[in-house]
Parts: C-alpha cells; structure tokens; sequence
C-alpha cells in the first residue's frame, strides 16, 4: 500500500500502518472465501466481515487524512477506493439477502 509506505517513521505512523496493512488486506481473502461459500447464508456472513475490515480501513484512512500524516492525493485515492468498494460489498449483500 503506498499510504501505508508513505507514513511517517514514528509511533504513531508505524502503529496506523500496522492496522492498515491488517485492515486493508483482509477483505479480498474474505471476498475469496464468501465466492466458495456453501449457503447463501455463509456468503453474506462472509461478505460481512469483509465490510467490517473495509469500514476498519476507512476509519484509519480518514484519521490519516485528518492528521495529514500523508500527501493528500494518496490519501484520497485511497478513501475513494474504499467507498468503492464498500459500496459493492454492500449491494452484494444486500442483493444475496434478497433486499
């Protein structure tokens, strides 16, 4: 991820980049698992926990963004990504729960 290259060597830098590398890699092996899912039921679940971490991501992008911890126009290619994608996540969703 380059934000998470491009944060500052301290602290708090290197504690945000930690949670963003956990956060922001999980929902495409998550998104793996809920396209083998053995029920409908079983791909929403997955696809939730998928949302949770994209949200997670957002949250530590936001707070990176607000700290201007990193260039801006990095940042917000970043969030506009992630809104994307949980835009997606959540019409998938929605549409497996039949709403």
């Amino acid at each position: 991820m380059d934000v998470t290259e491009a944060l500052p060597n301290t602290k708090a830098g290197t504690h945000i980049a930690g949670q963003l590398i956990r956060s922001g890699t999980s929902p495409a092996p998550n998104y793996g698992e809920a396209r083998s899912a053995e029920s409908r039921k079983d791909f929403i679940h997955k696809m939730k926990i998928s949302l949770k971490e994209l949200r997670e991501t957002m949250i530590w992008l936001k707070i990176i963004s607000r700290k201007q911890m990193v260039a801006r126009g990095a940042v917000d290619a970043a969030i506009s990504e992630c809104d994307e994608l949980i835009s997606i996540f959540v019409s998938s969703t929605r549409t497996a729960d039949g709403g």
